[in-house]
């Protein structure tokens, strides 16, 4: 009985752990993932620019297409200070296909609209960098040129987020 009731503590300890948002800002390290061809790669401008990181769950890729379409047009987030980009987030893909064909298929998109994409194929950011739960969602991310984790919203972005997004990236344009 006491060693089920320590089984117990111990998995309710890790589950809230996972579950944990980080308080911001807070400190990251730059992590080894994989480009598009599966080769080992770092974050792009690390330390040299604030960074836009687009963390999503292939699963979840059309979650914020307004927002990230608007974002695109209104030139919101650009500027001489910051570097946009996406992490696909394969290690909570549902989808029934080697991490390959999506890569494959993100190749293609990308070959179309240049943006720079790299993977995570196995939750290495959300867990080195204490995100909590990135399944299913869309995570919208800001990190300082000194390593910080400064902003971050996860899922479905309201219109208030989306304001408070705006205010925030004016700082790091």
């Amino acid at each position: 009985m006491k060693k089920r009731m320590i089984m117990l503590a111990m998995l309710l300890f890790a589950a809230s752990a996972y579950a944990q948002e980080p308080q911001l800002p807070h400190k990251v390290d730059n992590v080894e993932l994989e480009d598009l061809y599966g080769e080992k790669i770092t974050l792009p401008m690390w330390g040299e620019k604030n960074l836009l990181i687009f963390y999503i769950d292939p699963d979840k890729h059309k979650q914020n297409y307004q927002f990230t379409v608007d974002l695109e047009e209104n030139h919101a987030a650009s500027g001489d200070n910051i570097y946009g980009f996406g992490i696909v987030n394969l290690k909570d893909s549902w989808y029934p296909v080697p991490n390959s064909t999506i890569r494959s298929m993100a190749r293609k998109r990308t070959e179309k609209n240049g943006a720079t994409v790299i993977t995570d194929p196995n939750r290495i950011l959300a867990e080195k960098w204490g995100l909590g739960d990135c399944n299913n969602k869309f995570v919208l991310m800001i990190v300082s040129k000194e390593g910080e984790l400064v902003y971050m919203k996860k899922g479905e972005l309201s219109e208030a987020d989306q304001k408070e997004f705006y205010e925030v990236v004016k700082k790091y344009r």
